[in-house]
């Protein structure tokens, strides 16, 4: 099936991996050394196995040693800090394969449009993965399941008169061009429910066989939470559910399904307990084993998600592999809200927008600036004039890009600049952003830093008339630029993309030259309109002397210059004069207005 290959592939990678990055093996051995093989079956031969299978007595000292509650593990240190929903602390970033991370994420349920909200929390780990591959040096293998049936998708589809199968094909197509319109990475491989729930059968035969599940004589089969004892509520602590009605077949209140027997008219498949289709929560542990095995370094979702939907998963996939602890680290994204409104944005409050909708008014970068200036575990409200702020934020960035670029080709004469005050500028904030970032990811702190050294870029290009042949900087000032651009380029904003914020549908190459050309010819024009003239001297006693000025017949040749600009402007070319000369950049282009009648 489809995760039976991705594994293998998988596998492959990660062993490759570990034994081709460093001379040192990925684990390391605690009391001995180890030797063996590993099959493509995915399981380990010889004098180390990854973990010792004995429920209860679970050991792992070859990975991982205890503090607390929680496994730490034992491999390679990312030298990142990260806030862990299992201990609600800070924790080291420490991952079982040398610069490899296998990271699970929760995808969507498919009966609908992708909302703000699913944009916010998937742009954020987008960010996260993206400082962690480009800044940090590791490898994320990531994999990411679609929800493709459920209840949700199953009423919706009556409602539609169509089959379930092709309203969540539909729904999964567009939220795929949902995130690669929001610049979201794609992940290693998507995965489907529907095509493993051969897995997810064979998943629950083998909890039920341990003893943490049960059937019943209605067909449905439910984790047994007692079975456990004290390791559920990881996430929730000591969690007490309402009692279930008289009818209900649950030993525990607490129980959650994992098979759910056939209803008429619904999609089933089959199982040793009768037709039915996978519960919720299980779709995920399996999934995730299928691929990564029964160790996983980091999970991922909304903070909405950890219970009760994580703490089943974890429940569920320690009873299957009979280990102490399956997932090293869960990181959760804050709720976006509407200003305002304390509740999350979500399509069961329908007080939610499309991104479809926001990309009318807004760019991915200006959202992905807006996500950046917030800690990715924190809510986030969501404003016009939060998103404004964020534009603004971007257009400082693209008017320092601009302006430096305009002085590194010699359009604009500036002062004699302090270059060495701006060397160790830039060498503090380079410390200041890789302390940030390590910091669980702190982006707004990073954010901060860069924006300060713009600022002391901006006050140091200050522009003149005449430069008087003052000496120029342009390798400080060309590094700081890089900097900038490379920053914000490995986070995902793009201060070059013409096709976002600049002419949409044109070659950046061709809006270059096109604007380029233009803007000279415009400058040599009022260079001509603006040459000082001396009037005829006046006549009669008492009269001023003459100052040069204008010429009269020329002042049209000035009206032209500056309609120019006034007309370039609503089309994304602003054109800045500065003295003599001129600077130019593209902005982003207004957005269209909506159709009256359109929805």
């Amino acid at each position: 099936m489809q995760t039976t290959w991705f594994k293998q592939a998988v596998d492959r990678r990660l062993w490759v991996t570990c034994l081709s990055i460093s001379s040192r093996p990925a684990f390391t051995p605690v009391g001995g050394s180890w030797s063996g093989s590993r099959p493509a079956g995915g399981s380990w031969t010889g004098s180390r196995p990854p973990c010792t299978p004995t429920w209860g007595t679970w050991t792992r000292s070859t990975c991982t040693h205890a503090r607390g509650s929680w496994i730490r593990p034992v491999g390679f240190d990312t030298g990142v800090k990260t806030y862990n929903s299992l201990t609600r602390r800070k924790e080291p970033l420490i991952l079982t394969r040398d610069r490899v991370a296998t990271w699970y994420s929760c995808g969507p349920t498919v009966y609908d449009h992708a909302h703000l909200g699913h944009a916010c929390s998937y742009v954020r780990f987008d960010i996260l993965q993206r400082i962690l591959s480009r800044v940090f040096g590791v490898s994320v293998v990531h994999a990411l399941v679609i929800t493709d049936i459920d209840d949700k998708i199953i009423k919706r589809s009556q409602e539609e008169n169509m089959s379930p199968t092709i309203l969540a094909r539909i729904y999964e197509e567009e939220f795929k061009k949902d995130m690669l319109s929001l610049k979201v990475l794609p992940p290693t491989v998507y995965l489907r429910v529907t095509e493993n729930v051969p897995q997810i059968v064979a998943f629950i035969e083998r909890i039920v066989a341990n003893g943490h599940a049960y059937p019943t004589q209605k067909g449905d089969v439910y984790f047994d939470i007692r079975s456990i004892g004290q390791r559920y509520g990881k996430f929730s602590g000591s969690v007490s559910l309402p009692s279930e009605s008289a009818d209900s077949d649950k030993r525990d209140s607490r129980d959650f399904a994992l098979w759910k027997a056939a209803k008429p008219g619904e999609p089933s498949w089959d199982s040793p307990w009768g037709g039915g289709r996978p519960g919720w929560h299980i779709e995920c542990s399996t999934i995730a084993s299928s691929v990564f095995g029964s160790q996983l370094d980091i999970h991922s979702g909304g903070v909405d998600l950890a219970f009760p939907h994580h703490e089943n998963e974890v429940a569920q996939s320690e009873a299957y592999h009979r280990c102490p602890q399956w997932g090293n680290y869960f990181l959760h994204s804050g709720h976006l809200h509407l200003k305002g409104s304390a509740e999350k944005m979500s399509k069961s409050l329908k007080n939610f927008i499309t991104i479809k909708e926001f990309l009318r008014s807004y760019s991915a970068h200006e959202f992905r600036m807006f996500c950046l200036l917030t800690k990715y575990r924190s809510a986030i409200d969501f404003s016009e004039g939060s998103m404004l702020a964020a534009r603004s934020q971007l257009g400082a960035l693209v008017t320092f890009d601009q302006g430096a670029q305009a002085y590194l080709r010699g359009q604009l004469p500036c002062p004699p600049l302090d270059p060495d005050r701006l060397w160790d500028k830039l060498a503090e904030v380079k410390g200041q952003v890789l302390d940030a970032l390590a910091d669980d990811f702190d982006t707004p702190r990073a954010v901060h830093a860069v924006m300060d050294l713009v600022s002391h870029g901006n006050r140091q290009l200050q522009p003149v008339a005449e430069a008087d042949g003052a000496a120029r900087s342009p390798a400080v000032v060309g590094a700081v630029l890089a900097y900038v651009r490379e920053l914000f380029g490995l986070l995902g904003v793009d201060l070059l993309d013409r096709q976002e914020e600049g002419l949409s549908g044109s070659s950046p190459v061709v809006v270059d030259t096109v604007v380029e050309q233009l803007c000279q010819f415009r400058s040599r024009v009022r260079s001509f309109a603006l040459a000082p003239w001396e009037a005829p001297p006046p006549q009669g006693p008492g009269s001023a002397s003459a100052r040069p000025r204008t010429r009269p017949d020329r002042l049209p040749l000035l009206e032209a210059c500056d309609a120019l600009r006034k007309d370039l402007a609503p089309a994304g070319v602003l054109i800045k004069d500065r003295g003599a000369t001129s600077t130019w950049e593209l902005t982003r282009r207004a957005a269209p207005e909506k159709d009256q009648d359109q929805d």
